[in-house]
């Protein structure tokens, strides 16, 4: 007779107060019978793949508007996104996984054309203290990594985020040992590890990337007020790291941020340093093709400056016949005008010296 009888689904609204409720219980000292405690925690897993499924949809069905609506209003109606973020090492792993998936759709849904999610990080926006101290816990870096990068589409977190004393951090927390192939560092970092170190490297660059090129205006403004100490870990840390994926993420992110328009006072003030000119044309010497190419779009502006300083001058003209030499074969792999442009104009500007 059981099965005449089927249980009514959970809507939307259901899903989140029940998932709420056992995230309270899972932020609660363990429970001293262990037995309940793995029911409750199993089901906790079951409603956060709902929630999930709700968001994303499944095999068999796209994801409905009103459910999405419903469950974005529920979720933040009250701490859910905090007690999400807590519990989060208490999760298994694949938990975790399904639970920084939701956070991320949370983060672009739109309720009555509002991104209600904005307003609730505005106004718990200590949170992001929690996700950018979650760095320094391996188990949770890529998990409290995903949730940032999602977080800071909005302007407001991106804005407390560049101004915070975090900012200093992330220089530290990209650095990770160096995975090129060599015997030492096959021998030390194996198989999965080897991977999981270069996906969580990936993504701390990536999430510097988009905190740094989203909101220009905000961006703009950051890197005019904290040129000096930037640019100095920006050039330590990063362009002149020794490991090769830093480097060439680094590059490309400088060139991105002074080639955008809203950075042009930055830009000129970056070209006209002696050691900057220095670092990039130590990376145009580099056996990489991706990290030359990505260096030449930024020594390009040294040499277009058309108010170099003298002692950029000199050094251009000290290594005058090198940098034509070089440029006399270098070309990409696949064929760019714009790039030979951009090439044919920086000789141009050398030879003239």
């Amino acid at each position: 007779m059981k099965g005449l009888f089927k249980s009514k689904p959970r809507t939307p609204v259901e899903v989140v107060r029940q998932t709420r409720d056992l995230l309270i219980y899972a932020n609660r000292s363990p429970d001293t019978r262990e037995a309940k405690r793995e029911e409750k925690m199993s089901e906790l897993s079951k409603l956060i793949r709902e929630l999930k499924q709700i968001l994303y949809g499944n095999s068999e069905a796209e994801p409905q508007a009103e459910a999405c609506s419903q469950l974005t209003q529920e979720f933040f109606k009250e701490n859910t996104l905090r007690l999400l973020i807590t519990s989060l090492p208490k999760l298994n792993l694949e938990t975790r996984k399904d639970a920084t998936q939701v956070v991320a759709n949370l983060q672009r849904q739109q309720v009555h054309s509002r991104l209600i999610a904005s307003d609730y990080l505005e106004a718990n926006i200590d949170l992001m203290d929690i996700l950018i101290s979650g760095y320094e816990n391996q188990e949770m870096a890529l998990h409290y990594g995903a949730m940032l990068r999602e977080c800071i589409r909005h302007q407001t977190v991106a804005r407390y985020v560049l101004e915070s004393q975090h900012m200093k951090k992330f220089f530290d927390y990209i650095q990770l040992p160096n995975f090129d192939i060599a015997a030492d560092a096959a021998a030390t970092f194996k198989g999965s590890n080897r991977s999981r170190f270069l996906v969580e490297m990936v993504l701390r660059i990536s999430l510097v990337l988009e905190l740094l090129t989203r909101h220009k205006s905000t961006v703009a403004e950051f890197l005019s007020k904290n040129y000096d100490w930037f640019f100095a870990e920006y050039n330590t840390k990063l362009l002149e790291s020794t490991n090769y994926i830093t480097r060439r993420q680094a590059v490309k992110l400088l060139g991105d941020m002074l080639l955008d328009r809203s950075n042009s006072i930055v830009m000129t003030r970056y070209v006209s340093s002696r050691d900057n000119l220095r670092i990039l044309m130590n990376l145009l010497r580099e056996s990489s093709k991706s990290i030359q190419i990505e260096a030449f779009h930024v020594f390009k502006l040294f040499a277009a400056n058309q108010n170099k300083p003298p002692d950029i001058v000199s050094i251009l003209v000290a290594n005058k016949s090198k940098l034509l030499r070089l440029f006399a074969d270098f070309k990409t792999e696949k064929e760019d005008e714009q790039f030979e442009a951009d090439k044919a104009q920086v000789v141009k500007e050398i030879a003239a010296l």
